[in-house]
């Protein structure tokens, strides 16, 4: 599962913020808001709210989240000084999910001291030092920081090398692990080059080498298959522009190929859990084969790919197709778990769904998208026990929806990568 081959001379010595990407050429010839610099605020578009209403919701929902009461409000909590985690409320534990969700939340809300705290606990506890999953991140702690699991879940390394590099640009860097852009490249330089590490067991690397998609979870045979959730080819366009390396260009393209095999053709629902292929698969016997509730995040990355770069009409096509599925379910009605085939799975209503079929309305054309789009202005703030998990949804789509989940580029102008 080696990446070898082009990719063997980056080992090690990924440099971020080359001058020359995989190919240059002016922005002017293409679509998206890398290259206008223009975000749509569909609240403004759809609904006719200002940009005045919009802050205030978003501050309100930030300030909840991050500093509301300790009972029923907030997810993210201060520990010491100088540290903070997001706790999984349901669970009791910290996940990589969540922290780096918290990390890409701060840098969007300009909120440089939440996103150090954050990321002061992250590293603190959460990365592993030493033996076979050394420089990864342990998917889950308890909330004094003691690791339950020391593997690696692979879209919380995803986000959290993306949160760096925007905190890179939008604050510069700092000393130590504050040195953003080099701690980027740390995690980067681990998830590709990890089988070149002469101990690193039975522990892969991030990317399957062949079909250039995201494992689920770089061990062992939970390295064979994948996340439609965690395909992120808005993600890759940008590493590839900023590492001058053809293998982002690679994987851009192959995740956004895999997000359209997973999707069933009528419902367009995926599966938690897919192969390489696109095929559904229910590992360990769980129901990942069907649509639950990592799923949801599938229209978030293809609504975001679709808003940053506009490479594929597919996009388009998969939000109208999802957003009519649950139209068809009623807009008030529609459950949180189905198979891939329609057919309802739970009895259960849940916020996060409701903010991640919002964003979805950013990339379709749909007349129904602006009844989405409000119900996601008219839903409160997630509280109570599950208010984790739907907290964090609620919080990006509220940044997506309104044109505030914005690209803050180091090279300073928009150039061509990933043509092929």
């Amino acid at each position: 599962m080696k990446i070898n081959g082009s990719l063997a001379a980056a080992s090690l010595t990924v440099l971020l913020f080359n001058a020359s990407p995989c190919r240059t050429q002016t922005g002017s010839q293409r679509s998206g808001s890398y290259y206008s610099g223009r975000y749509v605020n569909l609240f403004v578009q759809l609904l006719g709210k200002n940009e005045s209403e919009t802050r205030g919701k978003i501050d309100t929902a930030f300030n909840r989240l991050f500093f509301g009461g300790d009972e029923s409000q907030r997810v993210c909590y201060p520990a010491g000084d100088d540290m903070g985690y997001v706790e999984d409320i349901a669970n009791g534990d910290v996940r990589t999910e969540g922290m780096s969700y918290g990390m890409m939340i701060a840098v969007q809300m300009d909120r440089k001291d939440v996103f150090d705290r954050i990321w002061k606990w992250a590293k603190s506890n959460m990365q592993v030092q030493a033996g076979p999953h050394s420089g990864y991140f342990a998917w889950h702690c308890k909330t004094d920081g003691t690791v339950l699991d020391s593997t690696a879940a692979s879209d919380g390394e995803q986000w959290f090398v993306m949160s760096l590099l925007f905190a890179s640009a939008r604050w510069g860097n700092g000393n130590g692990i504050y040195d953003y852009r080099t701690e980027a490249q740390e995690i980067l330089n681990t998830m590709l080059h990890k089988e070149d590490e002469p101990d690193h067991g039975n522990v892969t690397d991030m990317f399957d080498a062949k079909s250039k998609l995201v494992s689920f979870v770089p061990a062992a045979q939970a390295s064979w298959f994948t996340d439609p959730s965690y395909q992120l080819p808005h993600f890759y366009e940008l590493w590839a522009r900023w590492t001058n390396n053809q293998f982002w260009c690679d994987a851009a393209k192959a995740s956004r190929d895999l997000l359209q095999q997973a999707a069933d053709p009528k419902t367009g629902l995926s599966p938690d859990y897919s192969n390489f292929d696109g095929g559904p698969l229910d590992r360990w016997g769980r129901g990942h084969d069907d649509f639950r509730f990592d799923a949801w995040r599938v229209a978030m990355n293809i609504a975001m790919d679709h808003e940053w770069f506009d490479k594929d009409p597919r996009e388009v096509e998969e939000a109208n197709r999802l957003l009519n599925f649950f139209y068809s379910q009623g807009i008030d009605a529609y459950v949180n778990q189905y198979s891939l085939n329609g057919k309802p799975l739970s009895h259960d209503r849940s916020l996060g769904l409701v903010a991640m079929n919002a964003v979805a309305a950013v990339a379709s054309t749909n007349r129904n998208r602006q009844e989405f789009v409000e119900k996601l202005w008219n839903s409160p703030v997630p509280s109570g026990f599950y208010r984790y998990y739907d907290g964090m949804l609620y919080m990006l789509a509220m940044l997506q929806v309104s044109g505030n989940f914005r690209i803050y580029d180091p090279t300073g102008k928009p150039v061509e990568a990933c043509t092929k």
